[in-house]
């Protein structure tokens, strides 16, 4: 056959005695197995083996491999009368005695010819061994037919004799006789035709075609294909073109509106196509001619529309099939990405294989279509093609096809498959080197390189270098010989190894004739006819047939196109006849002569009169007289057969419909209105101001992590997401932005793009339905260009104001956009934060939310505040355009030192707003600092500086006398009080009628009568009033400048300071009016301004606050919140509403909305009067209400979420619905090991280690419901059902039971195990439990009869098993680390997974069907379950869980990592890091997985948002690590377990969605306290330093810089600066005004653990664990010295004597040293301690140094001297603390591990008092500023005030010991604030800052808590619960455990009876005085 041995399978690779010596290996194996089917199966591989083995032996002669072989057919044939198989067996034996007996004859001609003594005898020896050979390849061609079932006589039907056999064998044939053959043909020398043909290069042929005019009518589609390739390709073509030609470029290239409009018109024919229903071959043809010059989008989408109805056809549709071939033959590369190929390589490999049967001719299509795919990717170097998924499969299929009969089938598939071989594929380095040598891929490198440029020398050196490629075949084989055991080596075989090369690569290897067509065919299409012909001649491969049958082919081609000119068409028919007449220079094979035949008759015959069919009529008569009859009658057969099912491949020069194009061309302009569009955008910047916004990834992301966000939306644009959600804070620049990215797209505009359309929502009606058209319509589009612009082009939506339209509809899936038929668009949405829930993504992501792949269309981003740069550049463009009374550094100034002003002016809108006033703020002369300005007072001094604008503007404008009567009588009534007014009842009228919707339409007829018309009318003053205020007006449309000034006009109807305040008698005072926090007004005046008293009123029934609640309105409680602060009026007011509200319900709402304003201003409602107040749907959240009655009140629906209610009196209150924020938790005596969720979540199952129980809990009440016991030793293993009703548990004892869940009865006992059952699991179909145990077995139950179905063992322990998700398959892994799959129903394994090289822990199977195993090799691997290929390997690192989409893998390292790393499954990227602080111990998704839990050992649950990586929320309340976390099935609950021996259930919806914790995130490391500001600076291991107001607990300011643990932060001696130290090896200095920071001090090389400021202030010092101590200058940042001392070892401690000229330091080398701080010198070392020295303290005076010491001594030394005047002993183990009295005379030392504290007299050196009672260890302790008190603190939160004097414990308090563990061991931070007041600041791991205030009681005292930062935490001790109603039993049972009092079962107990008899005597209608002033 002619290309029979171009294609082979893998065992061709092999030497004769390496195909037996694997027939034996196979027999060997087969023998042992037990398995019938395994056995005959290796059998049938023995036999093919030997095949092969026989086959090559007898081509090298190799009697000793035919021995064998004959041996092992008789082995074979015992093997299968053992299985039954006699009949099989019989033909083993013959072909084993015949094979012999010839051996024999072999060995007899052999001796024979021996004693010839001749090499060249003619004995007859040689004629029978000839005649033998040639017997034996009939006899086993013909045995090999009727294996294969195919008929093989036809390949040999002109074969003479025998020896004809050999010399039809293919040139590359790998035998020595052939090489040798063909090596003496080729040193005959290069092949020689006429000079004449083909003598040199021309230009390729181009059509002829008119080019039209600007905006003339195209004729035809090859007409715009060729206009547009002219434009794209005007460069490359230059001088080639016609000047007519040329002349019409030039003119295009100045006409951008033409070239849009031609390329327009290309992506309209594909719109037309894409619309036609009927795609035939000529609607085929004309989108194709379009393919090259299309852009990248419209290809695409071409080519999957074509590859989708090509998949979708029943039968083979050829036109589709040649459109994809079109497509990939004249594609641009970068039109085509790599995947493309390989998935229509997939198609079309799949259509061959069910194709295989029909048709050769669909055969041939297809295949064809696969080699032009093949020879794509091998131009683009393609890589990912799957040998397993594809490649080897293909290869199989197109070797099948080697036998057909047709050698044009044949020659396609040889071509497809080299094509293939030429394809990169994803296999391993291992098989790359087993299947190929380097110097072939040297060689294709070379090639593709040269035949790129074009460049002939290196395309024919790089042909060489294939040819020469198998010289480096060594390796491969020494490879090949590895894989098989017991394969003698190659030298054994008596071959070359060149030799053996030939025989394994002469096939199975790539072959020079491919490259060398390809490098001809673009030589010949480029017009190079010189340089081809050169190719034809020389090449390598010249005399390869089936290189000469493709060379044949491209001539042909050329011939029949008339493109080519005359000459060219007849040269190449010359060309042919050559190659047909000298058979003696080309060698032709039989076949390529008959196709050369059938080429110059199929261009005779063609059609009319033609060169083409001249020059071949004449060539053919020529042959035809020439030739001997033999040959006439072979010519003549030719004729006779049927060639017209494959034509030559011509591309058509004429299309034959136009029709496409004629309606392209047909359409409404829509291009001149986008103009005036696009005109109107680049005109309306005008004087606005506008910096560019930065944002983060969402909402919780931190602020650090900025970025621009017109960059990141610009990226949006250019990614395949079609939702990006805009979120940000009132006032952010939302709108600015999006009408900024709308001019900014609109000036990019070119013509035909994308159109950005900015869409207001609430200007239009009901937008969740067609709002694009709506949006049109308004911008005067008639409805054809409507529909126009939805047929055709693709839009950009900037939608503005989701929020303000009160929208809850998914906008983009409500308006069907981008659906087929519906609007082409991407979303860009905005909307207020606020606004949204946890929830928030489902209205906004594209697709139906179970559609999982719908995120990855969707992005969201969150503006962050203004940065000092931002705020900078802000101040200068407004300075610049506007020109104020202020310079820009005035600006700068005021922001510097005006406190709070700087982050106020971080919201866009407050910056403009401060901008427009602060200079009518400010008073000549005025101190800055003096100003407090708040948010609400900034929109105060704005609206009045924007009416009195207003008026000023109105008076100088000419008015009609009517306008300005009105203008006149406004003036003198007020016209910014009336102007005020104004805005206050047109916001009210706003939220009452239209319940806030921000957008008024007002029509004069229609709306004449209703309220608009008291706003909108044309009377004259409404007219005016209008024109004053921060309106602005759209047609018929009004609305507020800015939503937050609609919320500020509703907040001043609440409460307006103007209105409540009336003047008096004017006095003398220097303060400003109202209270001392009153901003209400900013003018001073000195002694002259006039002293308002108020005049107390009531609450107002027509407020607000009474008709609408307000509760979750932020922005609007943010404005009154404010006002509360600072008008002491308006907190009364509220108040009253609150008082009004326990007598009359209709107060109630007022009552709601004042309570939450009043606890969002942070007033306290310590012992208040409350009872009986009715506040349904406050937010209490937050607030403290300890020891407040509460007594009858109505709290229904009341948010009370981290609320402190510790002693109060809630007795007979209605608390229905009321939200906690939490569950009860169970409480247990030993740690929780098991819990599990049953599937519907109505139940909770727990297990305690080594507890014999499962305790059953059902969710609606936390009630336990069942204790299922049985089980003789611990419970390892818990499982519910699939449909809940049972649970099967294994334990330690050996047995699995099962369990009604309904009943708690035991229903089976399943007993078998030898060893304690490791797990147990149900199947998918709730009739199997599976069980692992330690025995080494698994076992399958079934649970209805309680029987052992099947036990698998001998696979050592079984270390993890999962059933498949039909629960037909269960896989497991053993000791060899292997995954198998085992098939339940025969028990068999069906397959082994093998990759993993230590033990695997976990399996599971994917939603998507694939399996996940990973295990201790810290590896995640994905198997296709169908294949058992590894599709994947995820480098984990650890325990890992997959999400419920089976997208992602999600894992985590409790021991070596401090996070959970989420990797892509598909691609095996990590995503993203979520951050922990410590390491991870459990995590879950939840069950959509969008969200994720985790806990460990920061004892905090954390719940993250998977899509951006935010940690939404951190749940604190453990108090040890947190073990296990899961979440309920529904999504709404998370349990946690922890090793304090508790689990917790948390509501995660009532969770706050604004963030109002305060605390530090981990645990506080240092305090320090400036008693100039009152202020406390705390840091710690969340890398943040907060300021907090000492007195109010206020957080005033969060320092972030710091990248890791922060350990200390100092103020310098005037308190302006503080420095930092961390344990990212910094130091900062930070601005304590602006929080700036001013330098970063970089120098440590380890973590900085210890800093100090110099009390001279000019200086300060670090130390390090790098052994080190450095100085740094203050003012420059400039480190001063570096001081090494210790030995090296690490610095503990420095400290600045009190005069700031030493500087003291301890070690761990056990010494003190003392150092000068201008020089940097040592001046002494105090030596004297054993062991290291913990601590060291300054006398007050700085003459003495104490110094603590684990040798547990104390020693105190004189400064001056260096000598050691007192050694304290006494304390028993290691001294951790030392400190000085205030006085100077006493020192108190502490040791944390004896736990005593010891007072120690410093003139005798005598301990005064030791100290005893701490049960824990001391970490603080620390002199009260008088000195009389010694504070003690100890670990777990055990503190005592100790008297100094006398050494007794005044008071004890185990503060909430729950919330501090013993894990480690770092100092609970302490610091007294002033001499003046007895109170002192602690901080605490839980990130908590509390203040404290001593109390003396008589000869007692206690510490009594002022304030606490937020933490997140309930507090309900001692509250009184006794008769609540509507309290839901969950709440009832955590109240309980949280330490309330009472029975709220109960009507009426005596103990409600005593409570209420207490209660009474301050039970009062209105709140006492005291009361009301100590809530202000």
């Amino acid at each position: 056959m002619l290309f029979g041995g171009i294609i082979a399978s893998p065992r061709d690779i092999l030497t004769p005695v390496q195909a037996l010596e694997l027939a034996n290996v196979y027999l060997e194996n087969a023998f042992k197995a037990t398995d019938p089917y395994i056995a005959l199966t290796l059998g049938h591989d023995t036999e093919v083996s030997l095949t092969q083995a026989k086959s090559a032996s007898k081509r090298y002669g190799l009697q000793v491999v035919r021995e064998g072989v004959a041996t092992t057919y008789v082995k074979l044939g015992r093997l299968l009368d053992t299985h039954g198989r006699h009949d099989e067996a019989q033909a083993c034996y013959k072909k084993g005695e015949r094979l012999g007996e010839r051996v024999q004859q072999r060995q007899h001609f052999k001796t024979s010819h021996q004693d010839c003594g001749q090499e060249d005898c003619h004995c007859q020896c040689h004629a029978y061994q000839d005649r033998d050979d040639f017997q034996e390849g009939q006899e086993d061609r013909k045995e090999h037919a009727q294996e294969t079932n195919h008929d093989y006589s036809s390949q040999f039907q002109r074969t003479q004799d025998p020896g004809s056999y050999t010399t039809n064998q293919p040139v590359h044939a790998p035998s020595d006789l052939i090489h040798n053959d063909v090596k003496q043909r080729q040193d005959h020398g290069i092949v020689k035709i006429p000079q004449a043909i083909f003598a040199r290069n021309i230009r390729p042929p181009t059509l002829e075609i008119k080019f039209p005019k600007a905006d003339e009518r195209l004729s035809a589609t090859p007409q715009l294909a060729a206009c547009l390739s002219l434009m794209k390709h005007s460069q490359l073509l230059g001088e080639m073109l016609e000047p007519s030609v040329r002349k019409w470029l030039q003119a295009i290239e100045k006409d951008a509106d033409e070239q849009e409009r031609l390329k327009l018109l290309a992506t309209d024919v594909i719109r037309a196509y894409q619309r036609e229903e009927i795609k035939d071959s000529k609607v085929v043809a004309e989108v194709v001619c379009l393919a090259p010059v299309l852009p990248k989008s419209d290809f695409q989408y071409l080519l999957r529309d074509l590859c989708k109805r090509f998949d979708q056809s029943v039968l083979l549709d050829v036109h589709q099939l040649d459109g994809i071939a079109q497509l990939i033959q004249c594609a641009e590369q970068e039109h085509l990405d790599p995947d493309d190929l390989v998935q229509i390589l997939e198609l079309l490999s799949s259509r061959l294989r069910t194709t295989h049967a029909q048709s050769s001719n669909h055969m041939y299509q297809l295949t064809m279509a696969v080699s032009r795919v093949l020879d794509a990717m091998a131009d683009t170097n393609v890589k990912g093609l799957d040998r397993e998924k594809l490649h080897e499969p293909l290869s199989l299929y197109l070797s099948e096809i080697k036998n057909a009969s047709d050698p044009y089938l044949v020659y396609q598939a040889a071509y497809a498959y080299q094509a293939l071989l030429y394809v990169p594929d994803d296999e391993t380095i291992w098989q790359a080197t087993l299947r190929r040598t380097g110097k072939v891929i040297q060689g294709v490198a070379g090639l593709v390189s040269a035949v790129k440029g074009l460049d002939l020398n290196g395309f024919m050196d790089g042909l060489k270098d294939i040819q020469q490629g198998v010289s480096g075949a060594a390796g491969v084989f020494q490879m090949a010989k590895s894989t098989l055991d017991g394969v003698t080596s190659i030298a054994d075989s008596g071959l070359g190894f060149v030799q053996c090369m030939k025989e394994g690569l002469g096939i199975k290897r790539k072959l020079t004739w491919y490259p060398a067509l390809r490098g001809a065919e673009s030589l010949l299409r480029s017009g190079q006819l010189a340089h081809f012909k050169r190719v034809v001649c020389e090449a390598p491969c010249r005399l390869d047939p089936a290189f000469q049958w493709g060379v044949c082919q491209l001539l042909g081609e050329v011939a029949a196109d008339s493109s080519w000119d005359a000459k060219t068409r007849g040269n190449a028919v010359m060309l042919l006849g050559e190659m047909y007449i000298n058979k003696t220079v080309w060698w032709s094979q039989a076949d390529v002569q008959e196709w050369i035949l059938v080429i110059l008759m199929k261009l005779a015959s063609s059609s009319g009169v033609d060169v083409q069919a001249v020059v071949a009529g004449n060539l053919m008569r020529e042959l035809e007289l020439k030739a001997d009859s033999q040959e006439q009658a072979y010519i003549q057969a030719c004729r006779q057969k049927d060639h017209t099912l494959y034509p030559l491949r011509v591309a058509s020069s004429v299309m034959a419909s136009p029709s496409l194009l004629d309606r392209a061309q047909n359409r409404p302009d829509v291009e001149s209105h986008l103009r005036q569009i696009r005109k109107q955008r680049r005109m309306e910047q005008g004087d606005a101001v506008y910096i560019p916004p930065q944002a983060k990834a969402g909402l919780q992301a931190s602020d650090e992590y900025r970025f621009q966000l017109m960059e990141k939306v610009k990226e949006f644009l250019n990614s395949e997401q079609k939702v990006f959600l805009l979120l940000g804070d009132p006032g952010a620049g939302k709108s600015t932005f999006s009408r900024a990215l709308d001019r900014e797209l609109w000036i990019a505009y070119m013509k035909n793009g994308d159109i950005p359309l900015h869409i207001n929502l609430p200007a239009i009606d009901k937008p969740e339905n067609d709002m694009i058209a709506k949006q049109l319509r308004r911008l005067e589009f008639t409805e054809p260009q409507i529909r126009e612009l939805k047929m055709y082009r693709k839009f950009i939506l900037i939608c503005d104001g989701y929020d303000e339209s009160q929208q809850t509809h998914n906008l983009y899936t409500s308006n069907r956009l981008n659906e087929p038929g519906e609007w082409s668009a991407k979303m860009i949405i905005s909307c207020r934060t606020e606004y949204l829930g946890t929830d928030y993504r489902d209205r906004f992501q594209p697709g139906d939310r179970n559609n999982q792949s719908r995120s990855a269309q969707f992005q969201e981003a969150a503006m962050t505040p203004f940065s000092e740069t931002q705020i900078d550049a802000y101040i200068n463009e407004y300075v610049s355009i506007h020109q104020p009374l202020w310079e820009a550094k005035d600006y700068k100034q005021a922001l510097d030192f005006i406190p709070s002003l700087k982050e106020l002016v971080k919201n866009p809108f407050l910056m403009t707003l401060s901008l427009e006033v602060l200079p009518r703020m400010m008073d000549p002369g005025e101190h800055l600092t003096a100003r407090h300005v708040t948010k609400v007072g900034l929109y105060d001094h704005f609206i009045e500086h924007w009416l009195e604008r207003g008026k000023k503007r109105l008076g100088e404008k000419k008015l009609n006398p009517q306008s300005r009567a009105a203008f006149e009588s406004l003036i003198d009534e007020g016209f910014t009080r009336n102007g005020i007014d104004f805005l206050k009842k047109l916001a009210v009228a706003i939220y009452k009628e239209q319940d806030g919707q921000p957008i008024v339409d007002y029509s004069r007829y229609k709306d004449e009568n209703s309220w608009k018309s008291e706003f909108f009318s044309r009377d004259d003053e409404k007219q005016l009033l209008r024109e004053a205020s921060p309106l602005t007006r759209n047609g018929n449309q009004y609305r507020f400048i800015h939503r937050s000034l609609l919320e500020y006009g509703l907040a001043l109807a609440v409460f307006d300071p103007h209105d409540w305040r009336q003047s008096v008698t004017p006095t003398p005072s220097l303060d400003r009016r109202g209270s001392v926090s009153s901003v209400s007004s900013f003018e001073i005046h000195g002694a002259a301004e006039k002293e308002f008293r108020t005049i107390e009123q009531g609450p107002d029934f027509s407020s607000p606050l009474v008709w609408r609640s307000f509760v979750n309105e932020h922005t609007l409680v943010q404005f009154l919140e404010e006002r509360a602060q600072q008008e002491p009026m308006f907190k009364q007011q509220l108040l009253d509403f609150i008082e009004h509200s326990k007598v009359d319900k209709k107060w109630r709402t007022a009552a709601a909305n004042a309570i939450t304003i009043l606890v969002r201003a942070g007033v306290e409602f310590r012992l208040a009067d409350l009872q009986g107040i009715q506040i349904p749907g406050a937010d209490l959240s937050h607030g403290v209400f300890d020891s407040t009655n509460l007594q009858g009140a109505d709290l229904r629906k009341v948010n009370l979420s981290n609320v402190w209610l510790r002693g109060s009196d809630l007795s007979g209150a209605q608390m229905k619905e009321v939200q906690f924020g939490e569950l009860p938790l169970l409480k247990y005596d030993h740690e929780v090991s098991l819990c599990m969720y049953s599937p519907d979540g109505s139940s909770l199952s727990v297990v305690l280690y080594d507890g014999t129980d499962i305790n059953v809990y059902a969710t609606s009440n936390w009630e336990r419901t069942w204790i299922l016991s049985g089980h003789g030793k611990g419970v390892t293993s818990i499982e519910y059902s699939p449909n809940g009703d049972r649970i099967v548990s294994g334990s330690h004892d050996s047995t699995v039971r099962i369990w009604d869940f309904a009943t708690g009865d035991c229903l089976f006992i399943f007993n078998g195990h030898t060893s304690h059952v490791n797990s147990v699991m149900y199947s998918p179909q709730d009739n199997l439990v599976a069980s692992r145990s330690g025995d080494g077995t698994m076992r399958l139950w079934n649970v209805e009869s309680g029987d052992c179905c099947s036990i698998v063992s001998g696979y050592g322990f079984i270390s993890a098993m999962a059933f498949s998700p039909k629960g037909d398959t269960i896989a497991f892994s053993g000791k060899d680390f292997r995954v198998r799959l085992w098939d339940v129903a025969s028990g068999e394994c069906r397959n082994i997974l093998t990759g993993h090289t230590y033990w695997v822990r976990r399996i599971v199977y994917s939603a998507q069907g694939d399996l996940i195993t990973g295990g201790d090799d810290n590896v995640a691997r994905v198997w296709a379950v169908d294949t058992g290929a590894c599709r994947r390997i995820l480098r984990t690192g650890g325990t890992y869980i997959l999400a419920p989409t089976g997208n992602q893998i999600a894992s985590y390292n409790e021991f070596s990592g401090k996070g959970i790393y989420l990797w892509d499954v598909e691609t095996g990227v990590r995503v993203r890091v979520l951050d922990h602080h410590r390491g991870v111990i459990s995590a879950a998704y939840s069950p959509q997985g969008d969200q994720m839990v985790s806990g460990g050992y920061d004892m905090a649950v954390r719940l993250w948002d998977v899509e951006t990586g935010e940690c939404r929320y951190s749940i604190t309340g453990h108090t040890n690590d947190v073990t296990t976390v899961l979440f309920s099935p529904k999504g709404n609950h998370i349990a946690s377990v922890s090793d304090d021996m508790t689990v917790r259930l948390w509501n995660i919806e009532s969770r706050a969605s604004r963030k109002i914790s305060n605390r530090h995130s981990g645990g506080v490391s240092g305090l320090s306290y400036s008693p100039k500001r009152n202020q406390v600076a705390s840091c710690g291991s969340d890398s943040t330093i907060r300021l907090w107001d000492a007195e109010t607990g206020v957080c005033c300011r969060t320092l972030t810089g710091h990248s890791e643990f922060v350990y200390k932060a100092s103020y310098s001696p005037n308190e302006d600066q503080l420095v930092s130290c961390s344990n990212d090896m910094t130091v900062c200095l930070w601005d304590v005004e602006s929080g700036a920071r001013r330098h970063i001090l970089t120098g440590h090389t380890e973590r900085v653990c210890d800093v100090a400021f110099s009390p001279r202030g000019n200086q300060t010092a670090s130390a390090g664990t790098d052994a080190t101590i450095r100085l740094w200058n203050v003012e420059t940042g400039e480190c001063q010295h570096v001081l090494y001392g210790h030995s090296g070892h690490r610095v503990r401690v420095i400290i600045y004597s009190p005069q700031g000229d030493h500087l003291a330091s301890c070690g761990h080398d056990g010494t003190v040293q003392l150092w000068d701080v201008e020089t940097g010198a040592c001046l002494r070392t105090l030596t004297g301690h054993s062991e290291e020295v913990e601590r060291i303290v300054y006398s007050p005076n700085g003459n003495q140094i104490a110094s603590a010491s684990y040798d547990t001594t104390v020693r105190l030394w004189d400064v001056k001297t260096g000598l050691c005047s007192h050694i304290f002993i006494g304390h028993q183990w290691g001294v951790t603390r030392v400190v000085f009295s205030p006085r100077g005379d006493q020192v108190a030392s502490a040791s944390c591990y004896d736990k005593t504290i010891r007072l120690w007299d410093l003139e005798s050196g005598e301990c005064r008092h030791t100290l005893v009672g701490h049960e824990k260890g001391i970490h603080t302790i620390a002199y009260s500023p008088r000195g009389h008190i010694l504070v003690s603190w100890a670990y777990e939160g055990e503190a005592k005030l100790w008297d100094v004097e006398t050494g007794d414990c005044r008071w004890t308090f185990d503060y909430d010991g729950a919330t501090e563990a013993m894990y480690s061991a770092m100092s609970h931070p302490f610091v007294w604030k002033s001499p003046e007041v007895e109170s002192f600041i602690t901080g605490s791991r839980d990130g908590s800052v509390m203040a404290w205030d001593v109390v003396g009681e008589g000869d007692q005292c206690r510490a009594q808590m002022r304030w606490r930062s937020t933490n997140g935490q309930l507090f309900v001790e001692e509250a009184n619960i006794q008769d609540v109603h509507g309290l839901s039993d969950l709440n009832k049972r955590l109240l309980k455990q949280r330490g309330a009092i009472g029975d709220p079962n109960s009507r009426l107990r005596e103990t409600s009876k005593k409570v209420v008899g207490m209660t009474s005597v301050v039970s009062k209608l209105k709140l006492s005085p005291s009361n009301i002033e100590m809530l202000r």
